[in-house]
């Protein structure tokens, strides 16, 4: 049986890397004794693929995992089991059941949702206006640097939102969101043929203004990855979370 796992990312656990978040769910795994199930051969392993992997130093609301699993005792056991022995900082949000050959999390990966703040002043060009005026043009042209060459891109086909939040328009101002925890909020392509970060769009937005964005100038938030629903002409963007069941 085929399990997506949801949970979220906080505090501390934001400096830990992709590679040590495996090791510490497959030991999670043991310790909350969930049945899951192993590859063959000789060197036997968890049967666990992750979503789209999360940045050093970024926080989440939503991250995704799929299992395979032999036996259970339903998905709100499992849920509380694994919350059990998490460390502080990782939260399990749900478990539900995939259907029958559903696409792993990672294939299933179409676009993502962050929340954008400024460490320190917000600078005088980050306003509401200019802001939509920058999100409007036809091109949003980026040096996009490689392991052999730097290439040109247009990063506007793969901005499918951005908005200022929390902030009135044409001020330099910051209001408490019941609904954000950032100041900028942009919905992007994290298809594997066409993933950008958020990063590459605020380091555009600043050169539109003639300027460079500063090293860690900004605190990066994922809200939730998104997957195109099936059997829809439209391929609307739901969250990855809604691909399975409660079981």
């Amino acid at each position: 049986m085929k399990v997506r796992i949801q949970y979220a990312r906080r505090g501390v656990m934001k400096f830990i890397g992709h590679l040590d978040m495996m090791r510490y769910f497959q030991k999670s795994m043991r310790r909350a004794e969930i049945d899951i199930a192993y590859s063959g051969g000789f060197s036997p392993h968890q049967i666990m693929s992750f979503a789209a992997p999360l940045g050093v130093g970024m926080e989440s609301f939503s991250e995704y995992m799929d299992i395979e699993i032999v036996s259970h005792q339903g998905g709100s056991a499992m849920r509380e089991a694994l919350n059990a022995v998490m460390a502080a900082g990782v939260e399990i949000l749900s478990v539900r059941a995939l259907p029958e050959g559903a696409q792993n999390a990672m294939a299933s990966v179409a676009a993502a949702g962050y929340l954008v703040s400024f460490r320190k002043e917000r600078p005088d060009f980050a306003t509401a206006e200019n802001l939509r005026r920058f999100y409007e043009k036809e091109e949003i042209p980026f040096v996009k640097q490689t392991k052999k060459q730097e290439i040109m891109i247009n990063l506007k086909p793969a901005i499918y939102q951005l908005s200022c939040r929390g902030c009135r328009s044409g001020a330099n101002v910051t209001e408490p969101s019941a609904t954000s925890a950032g100041d900028i909020y942009m919905l992007v392509n994290a298809s594997s043929s066409g993933n950008i970060k958020p990063l590459m769009v605020m380091e555009a937005f600043y050169r539109e203004y003639g300027e460079s964005l500063p090293e860690f100038a900004l605190s990066v938030t994922r809200t939730e990855i998104y997957t195109r629903e099936q059997g829809r002409e439209d391929g609307k963007l739901i969250p990855l979370k809604e691909a399975g069941e409660e079981f």
